[in-house]
């Protein structure tokens, strides 16, 4: 996956889920608005962002081994700063 691909307007499901995946971080990680960050996502709507963010969290709710995959993705970012 492209940096491209996570701004860029295809939305098929697998670029969408990782764009949600990293406008989740971005939101849990920076101190950004929601319209900041959509528009670092190929200037998106804040609603599109909340959206994502809501997915994504839902779904570390209900999925364990998801949840675990985003806690090593966030530290990952985290360490990398």
């Amino acid at each position: 996956m492209t940096s491209e691909s996570l701004v860029g307007r295809k939305r098929t499901s697998n670029i969408a889920f990782a764009r949600q995946v990293a406008m989740y971080l971005s939101r849990m990680l920076t101190d950004l608005s929601l319209s900041d960050i959509g528009a670092n996502f190929g200037k998106r709507d804040h609603t599109t962002v909340i959206h994502g963010c809501d997915k994504i969290a839902e779904k570390s709710k209900t999925d364990p081994q998801f949840k675990a995959v985003l806690a090593r993705l966030e530290e990952e970012v985290r360490q990398s700063s």
